[in-house]
């Protein structure tokens, strides 16, 4: 049976992908995004190709999830939400707190709000929720127990020391975070998306509702925007490398990420949207594989076929994370997915596409810049 799907943030990096997903299979889409500048450009009409991509696709509405008008217009005959809109910068997070937390926590109240108290027809509904909310995640105690680091000292980092202790204990090993973790975001980005995660896992049942939730990993691929300086290190990195500048690697270059191929992100979405047992669920969405900052930046060189000076800088951010990587078992075991894409292969379609792009302007330092005027940026 064809479903009606709403995506908020649809017109997005996911959410165009995952709208022609959902078409493809024979559903009607419709998508509400606030089209915003730092994602779109000025004119999203000639300035997005993420917004050109759902013509013939979905039915697009402008608006924001932080206005009950636009959200009630969106949601007539949905039946199932995929709810992606939010601010996502973790850095930028830490100084547009207001905006962040309206956008993010505020805009889930208002669409819970709607369904608690109007006629509607949505029965499932999917929230697109962080890794980041794991804070500094599980780590190994030298006997095998499991523990939850609190998070990195300023001190420590300002003295180069960049690995994550534990008092009481010896040497701690990075493991596989699972999703019955601690939950202690590190930034006000990994908070709110807490809170969004906990009010639709919450909220969701009582009102018939079936909420399932993807904690995601760090998303990548062709579609990913250049202009926005906080859309994570594989973007920066490429455009500096095309612009011929020098890379600033953070810390010692060896922290680590879990990267996630875009088409494998897109198709677990779908699935926790359509599969009977992921209803009420929980999904770490990642590769099971960390991957350093060295390793980005030698994968990218070897995809560009170029190198550019680099240097280790010893600066760090407050509300960083030391490592990450996640245990992908639920998604495996439950939705019957497992990621299918290497870093090598999707970092070189990645590559492949940023080639066809224009070179885009320098936004990064100026993000930069910011967050130092905050003493955010050490």
């Amino acid at each position: 049976m064809p479903d009606h799907v709403l995506i908020t943030g649809g017109a997005g990096f996911i959410g165009s992908r995952l709208a022609r997903r959902f078409f493809d299979a024979g559903h009607t889409v419709a998508v509400l995004d606030a089209l915003i500048d730092q994602v779109h450009g000025p004119d999203p009409e000639t300035t997005s190709p993420l917004l050109r991509s759902l013509d013939g696709i979905a039915t697009v509405k402008r608006g924001t999830v932080t206005s009950t008008a636009d959200l009630r217009d969106a949601l007539t005959g949905a039946t199932i939400v995929v709810h992606l809109a939010a601010e996502t910068g973790t850095g930028q997070s830490m100084y547009e707190i207001d905006r962040y937390v309206d956008a993010n926590v505020g805009g889930t109240a208002k669409l819970l709000d709607l369904l608690t108290n109007e006629p509607h027809s949505v029965r499932r509904m999917v929230i697109a929720s962080s890794r980041s909310i794991y804070g500094e995640g599980a780590y190994a105690t030298e006997d095998g127990r499991t523990v939850y680091p609190d998070h990195r000292r300023d001190e420590d980092m300002a003295a180069g020391d960049f690995d994550v202790h534990m008092p009481g204990e010896g040497p701690i090993s990075m493991i596989p975070t699972a999703e019955d973790a601690k939950l202690h975001p590190s930034s006000v980005y990994g908070i709110t998306k807490q809170m969004q995660e906990s009010l639709i896992m919450m909220v969701g049942p009582a009102i018939g509702v079936e909420p399932v939730s993807l904690r995601y990993q760090n998303v990548y691929g062709p579609g990913q925007s250049l202009k926005n300086p906080y859309t994570g290190i594989l973007s920066i990195f490429s455009t500096l490398i095309r612009q011929g500048k020098e890379i600033n690697i953070f810390e010692d270059g060896l922290e680590s990420r879990d990267f996630v191929y875009i088409d494998d992100v897109v198709e677990a979405t779908f699935r926790a949207a359509t599969v009977p047992q992921a209803a009420g669920g929980t999904f770490n969405v990642g590769s099971g594989v960390a991957t350093t900052v060295m390793d980005v930046v030698a994968a990218l060189f070897a995809a560009f076929g170029t190198k550019v000076p680099t240097r280790v800088s010893g600066n760090y951010r407050l509300g960083d994370i030391r490592h990450n990587v996640a245990d992908t078992t639920a998604l495996r075991e439950v939705l019957e997915f497992e990621p299918s894409t290497s870093f090598g292969d999707g970092v070189s379609q990645f590559v492949e596409w940023v080639l066809s792009e224009p070179v885009e302007g320098d936004t990064y330092e100026r993000s930069l810049k910011e967050m130092a005027s905050r003493n955010l940026l050490k």
